[in-house]
């Protein structure tokens, strides 16, 4: 069911996935191509605002910043697996694995790998902030529209 809490959830996410996009790039080496980076972190936060953070808006104020700080941590845990999954099957088309085991192995791998390249004090603060005013604004939007 759409409410208010859901959508509100859904664009902070959103805003708070493209600020920490923006934080990343200068952690990779420079003339890195990006491509939509921003717009698929955009998209992941989107969902992960409506799905995790807004369906648990109207629990209150704790709440909300906890669920805004949980949903910020599956957010990035969605981006890491989405990137190590596209990561892994540029390599298995060329041939980089021997079989499909090793290939599913390679994701979490990676996406660790991305995990701690990206383990960043900006990064984080950004996360964590960003999470923290978006549960509050879902909470605030449970209250207001009901």
């Amino acid at each position: 069911m759409p409410t208010a809490a859901k959508l509100v959830a859904a664009i902070c996410l959103a805003v708070v996935a493209w600020f920490a996009s923006e934080a990343v790039k200068p952690l990779f080496p420079e003339g890195q191509d990006f491509g939509n980076f921003n717009y698929w972190n955009t998209a992941i936060g989107l969902l992960c605002g409506w799905v995790i953070l807004g369906s648990r808006a109207g629990r209150g104020f704790s709440a909300g910043i906890s669920n805004g700080a949980t949903a910020v941590v599956s957010m990035t845990l969605v981006a890491l697996f989405v990137y190590a999954t596209d990561e892994m099957i540029n390599r298995a088309f060329r041939r980089f694995y021997d079989d499909p085991f090793e290939a599913v192995v390679a994701i979490a791998e990676m996406a660790l790998e991305f995990g701690v390249k990206i383990f960043d004090g900006q990064v984080v603060v950004t996360l964590l902030v960003g999470g923290i005013l978006s549960g509050i604004l879902t909470e605030i939007a449970a209250k207001r529209w009901r």
